[in-house]
């Protein structure tokens, strides 16, 4: 019976295809090991063209993606040493030529290709497909800004159009229940991936306009390659997002990832989280703008209320002194006869003066004077004597004339007979029976007081 030791192990440096299976047992380790040395060996550098799928940058810097053909795929890895030197940003769909080294991960035993270098092949048939449908729809106005709606400003009612399986329905709900819970949230589940699914999303946003309950919508779902995002692309549901009865987000894949539905859509988010973020504004921020505003009707309140206040304090001093325009009018009216008085003895006093200095005239030069003259004088004098005796009580009598005229003008003169002044709600004196209507109130100010009376009926002169 033959045996071997497994710790002694063969030299593995030697030819797989010398191995006798009979006598060396290899381990796992051992045999990718061996697998990889003999790849490593065997094959020199290789050029492959292909196109990129399942692109991964790891936090490390290392790139993990798929070159595949019609017929097949690779595994592909290049590390951060090597991808830092290229010059453009690859993107899923890209047709790329890639050169590396065949080689075996040997913890997993998986094939793969370590590249080294890459650059652009020309863009892969989708990528290829996506831009033709973009510039055509493009050209046609699908896109243009100026049909673009504007979101409600605050939605009550939100549609979702995703599948039920989605991470992105449970990120969009998460959000819209943190940030707006106040909002109405309404599924319309639909197939987001796989055969027919770009029809059924045209369909389901089809119901949504014909179903009238919500004030906008959003279109999500997570990220994924070129294929898996392709039902994004297709033409029935970029017209099917124009044709919407109301606004549509489109919320698809990475921020980097862009589709035709993100063009024609009413508003893009970069995100499924962000579509929600976009969709209603946060509460937080609303109830605090309707403190604010509160704040600011209290503040306006508050000084239109001391304003009236200082008005109704001025009103209430004016009506605690009503008799103050009379008093007003009475000092006028006595500074006046003072005036007159002093302007009347004053007269007086100048004519008796200009007498006096006649009469000294006279007497001094009537000696001199002729015997006609003498005559003369004589006359004047008692014409002067006439007039001076006459013109002191004329004067006096106009006087005391224009004195009881003043007094008869004083209201309160009229008032101490007996009468009284009728003023309406505004203060204006009443005159005119005609402007009084039964059940007015008035106010009557007296000698002494004031007193309030309603009118009962009207009368006028003639009867009426």
């Amino acid at each position: 019976m033959d045996t071997f030791s497994p710790a002694a192990g063969p030299q593995l440096g030697s030819d797989l295809t010398n191995l006798d299976p009979a006598r060396v047992c290899l381990t796992v380790s051992e045999l990718n090991r061996a697998v990889a040395r003999s790849l490593e060996r065997g094959f020199p550098p290789v050029r492959v063209r292909g196109e990129l799928a399942s692109l991964t940058r790891a936090a490390s810097g290392h790139w993990y993606f798929t070159l595949k053909d019609r017929g097949a795929q690779v595994r592909c890895v290049m590390f951060r040493s090597r991808n830092g030197l290229i010059d453009f940003a690859p993107r899923e769909g890209d047709e790329l030529e890639v050169i590396g080294a065949v080689s075996l991960y040997e913890p997993k035993g998986e094939f793969q290709l370590a590249v080294e270098s890459m650059r652009r092949a020309g863009q892969g048939q989708l990528f290829e497909q996506f831009l033709r449908l973009k510039e055509r729809l493009a050209a046609e106005g699908l896109f243009d800004e100026a049909i673009k709606r504007h979101l409600p400003t605050l939605p009550s009612s939100i549609g979702i159009v995703t599948s039920l399986q989605a991470a992105a329905l449970h990120d969009i709900v998460t959000t819209l229940r943190r940030r707006a819970p106040y909002v109405r949230l309404i599924l319309y589940p639909v197939p987001v991936q796989g055969p027919g699914a770009g029809s059924r999303i045209a369909r389901m946003l089809a119901t949504v306009s014909a179903r009238r309950e919500v004030d906008l919508v959003i279109l999500a779902r997570g990220g994924g390659s070129i294929e898996d995002l392709w039902a994004f692309n297709e033409e029935v549901v970029a017209r099917a997002v124009r044709a919407c009865a109301v606004p549509v987000i489109v919320g698809v894949g990475h921020e980097s990832d862009f589709t035709i539905a993100d063009f024609a859509a009413d508003l893009r988010a970069p995100t499924p989280t962000a579509a929600a973020e976009l969709a209603a504004p946060d509460r937080d921020r609303l109830l605090q703008a309707v403190r604010h505003r509160w704040a600011r009707v209290e503040q306006l309140t508050s000084a239109r209320l001391r304003a009236q206040s200082q008005r109704l304090d001025f009103a209430l001093r004016a009506l605690a002194a009503p008799r103050a325009p009379i008093r007003g009018l009475q000092h006028r009216l006595d500074g006046l006869r003072a005036r007159i008085t002093a302007l009347g003895v004053a007269a007086v006093r100048d004519r008796l003066a200009r007498l006096t200095g006649l009469r000294t005239r006279i007497a001094l030069s009537g000696a001199a004077l002729m015997p006609g003259r003498s005559a003369r004088l004589s006359s004047l004098r008692a014409r002067a004597a006439v007039f001076g005796a006459s013109i002191a009580p004329t004067r006096l009598a106009r006087l005391e004339a224009a004195s009881r005229a003043l007094q008869a003008l004083d209201p309160r003169q009229v008032i101490g007979r007996g009468y009284a002044l009728v003023r309406n709600g505004q203060g204006r004196l009443v005159t005119d029976a005609a402007e009084l209507s039964a059940g007015q109130p008035l106010q009557l100010e007296l000698t002494r007081g004031t007193a309030q009376v309603r009118v009962e009926s009207t009368l006028l002169r003639d009867g009426r």
